[in-house]
């Protein structure tokens, strides 16, 4: 048996005037003729969008819901090179701590999942430099909030450049120039169009990284790779990890639209993920990547109530038999 527990991305599409994403544009900022009371202004918006992190996270606990992926723009402009000098993390101490204080009393897995900018097999100085900046400032928001940096940030591969067998041995080669720090934050997830699930076990069982499975992109992009074949594979990549399996869970928009995500996940499809893995792991947390977030993760919950193979443990926790 396995217990299976579902989580959702950053928003709630039922909690109304609480987006972690609030931003501000560069031109925005250039517009307040008083630097420091541009500053000033950045802060609130970054102290508004953890206020509204810590309001999504209630929300989670008040719905049983125990796996919450945080924003990644939490502070805007946080790693723009004309605020190098900016002390964000400062400003930011109380609602952190706050964060903190509620995840310590209420046991949740919450992680990150860095925008696609942040490319660690990049070909430029430049942007190898600013992705390793962006991975710092979600490394430094997780020691705030408490959370053991672990295996809480999900990357893809990045860019293929022309050559996939280069691109792969290029990731390994930026690897070595990232702090182990940082390394040890990483988890790698297979996409819909460069790497596959082939591909991206290659990487991490090379480098030690756990491989997050997007059950959705690999349909899209498989190479004639059986996934069930590869599962021990994909498991092995967790052995070191205190924390339980990681999968991607999102349905086609159609069959036209096949990479881009619906509103919501069909059951039967994911079903057939989990029958699939079942018995493999004592337990395996699914992020749904569904368009309508928080409401997809009680639609699916609702209808894995109506499976004979599935018991409800609570309202995001189900037990596969």
């Amino acid at each position: 048996m396995t217990i299976v527990r579902l989580g959702y991305v950053a928003m709630s599409e039922e909690l109304k005037n609480a987006s972690p994403s609030q931003t501000m544009t560069f031109k925005q900022f250039q517009g307040i003729k008083d630097r420091d009371a541009a500053i000033n202004k950045l802060e609130r918006i970054a102290v508004s969008n953890l206020e509204n992190c810590l309001r999504l996270l209630r929300h989670s606990k008040a719905n049983e819901i125990h796996f919450f992926r945080l924003s990644s723009r939490l502070i805007p402009l946080a790693n723009h090179e004309e605020l190098s000098d900016w002390k964000y993390m400062r400003a930011l101490k109380e609602p952190l701590r706050e964060i903190a204080e509620f995840l310590q009393e209420n046991h949740m897995r919450v992680d990150f999942h860095p925008d696609h900018f942040v490319l660690l097999n990049t070909l430029k100085t430049d942007t190898l430099n600013n992705s390793v900046k962006t991975l710092a400032m979600h490394h430094a928001l997780l020691k705030g909030m408490g959370i053991d940096p672990k295996h809480r940030c999900v990357l893809h591969v990045g860019g293929v450049y022309e050559n996939r067998e280069k691109a792969l041995e290029q990731f390994i080669h930026n690897w070595g120039l990232v702090s182990t720090q940082l390394q040890s934050m990483i988890m790698l997830e297979n996409d819909d169009t460069s790497f596959t699930l082939h591909d991206t076990l290659y990487l991490c069982e090379k480098l030690g990284i756990p491989l997050v499975f997007d059950y959705h992109h690999h349909l899209a992009h498989h190479e004639d790779i059986n996934w069930e074949e590869q599962w021990g594979r994909v498991v092995g990549t967790w052995e070191q990890s205190r924390l339980p399996v990681k999968m991607h869970i999102s349905s086609p928009r159609s069959e036209k639209d096949f990479r881009a995500h619906a509103e919501y996940v069909d059951v039967k499809m994911f079903m057939d993920f989990l029958i699939g893995i079942k018995g493999s792991v004592p337990e395996i947390h699914c992020m749904i990547e569904a368009k309508k977030k928080d409401l997809a993760l009680f639609k699916l919950s609702e209808d894995l109530r109506q499976i004979a193979e599935i018991e409800v443990i609570d309202g995001s926790s189900f037990l596969l038999k």
